[in-house]
């Protein structure tokens, strides 16, 4: 009986190759298909290493060269929106996961294959549930099981970023104000202390708030703390006592979780704060040689990530990383879900040039 998904053929080009890996379904929490077929794919390659670690899959080459570079991608797309098989209209294939990111998925993998004498050494790595709860991330577990996989001098993350460097990403906090007051009927409303009118003066801290713009390696990355919940009230004849205004800080790479902590508790002091999530952000590092080589290669050009990537694991094992791929954000998760086929080829010339 013949497999439902036959083996990838790495010597496809670029965008036959996306197509081949958009029509393996493999919706978060069910890349294991996707997962084995990438394995038996590089395995066939006499010049790399490969490791499994659930449907996570590492292949290094070991040349003994002066640096490492990791290439790294996820398996997994949202669910499907009636967008598969992929199909092609002109330059633009469609279907779940071509922009984001299997167009990124698909360039490492002819990399992974071709380049037998690359001038760095090369970690690729392909990993699952990117799309849901971070405590499911792939990249997270290989960082907490394998660190030593992840080892390097210098990542790039092939996210989609329409083929321009996007260097680190910004850490974010979410953290909750909580205000109290005394309950009363609202017909005799000077018995009660309305905890909801005590937010007016948190919603005006964060309207006189100036966020920062802060430098780094030529990128400027912009701060911004706004409010992006409320929640209170009892019923409609009763002065609430409790309203919560939920907060979310996002910030420069250059702040530590601890500092990032300290400027929300110190714009709120006075106020109990309680942090309810919170993940740090990735410093680009475009000063490492291997960077300032990569811009060369992709057009010397780069911008502040606004958001956050998985770079943040790579920087918190102490390896700069930035995101690179040929899609385009804008389409991630859509029904039309598309990626243009010149800039498949495009970013996989790119990287050669550097890397061959």
């Amino acid at each position: 009986m013949s497999s439902p998904h036959p083996s990838l053929d790495l010597t496809l080009d670029g965008g036959a190759l996306t197509a081949r890996l958009v029509d393996f379904p493999s919706v978060s929490g069910d890349e294991q298909a996707l997962a084995d077929a990438v394995e038996s794919a590089l395995r066939a390659y006499p010049h790399l290493a490969v490791d499994r670690h659930g449907n996570n899959i590492v292949a290094r080459t070991n040349l003994g060269r002066a640096e490492r570079v990791l290439l790294a991608g996820h398996l997994d797309t949202v669910p499907i929106a009636d967008n598969l098989p992929s199909r092609v209209e002109g330059d633009l294939l469609y279907g779940c996961g071509t922009s984001d990111m299997k167009s990124g998925v698909a360039v490492q993998l002819r990399l992974a294959a071709s380049l037998t004498e690359p001038n760095r050494d090369l970690t690729y790595v392909f990993y699952d549930c990117e799309e849901i709860e971070a405590s499911r991330n792939g990249l997270g577990h290989l960082a907490k099981e394998h660190p030593d996989w992840l080892a390097g001098d210098f990542a790039v993350l092939m996210e989609p970023s329409d083929a321009v460097v996007e260097g680190g990403c910004q850490g974010t906090l979410r953290a909750q104000i909580r205000l109290t007051g005394t309950r009363a009927h609202s017909a005799r409303s000077w018995l009660g202390d309305n905890a909801i009118h005590h937010a007016a003066e948190v919603l005006g801290r964060l309207a006189a708030y100036q966020p920062q713009r802060v430098e780094i390696d030529g990128l400027e990355y912009r701060e911004g703390l706004n409010a992006v919940r409320i929640d209170g009230g009892v019923a409609g004849n009763v002065i609430p006592d409790e309203c919560v205004v939920t907060v979310n800080f996002r910030y420069a790479p250059n702040r530590s979780l601890q500092n990032a902590e300290a400027h929300v508790r110190e714009v709120f002091a006075g106020y109990e704060v309680t942090v309810t999530d919170h993940a740090p952000g990735a410093l680009p590092g475009l000063a490492q040689p291997a960077a300032q080589a990569f811009l060369a290669a992709t057009g010397g050009q780069a911008r502040a990530k606004f958001g956050w990537t998985d770079v943040a694991r790579f920087s918190g094992l102490g390896v700069p990383a930035v995101n690179y791929g040929p899609g385009d954000p804008n389409l991630a998760h859509k029904r039309e879900e598309h990626c243009s086929l010149s800039a498949i080829a495009e970013c996989e010339e790119r990287l050669r040039a550097w890397l061959g």
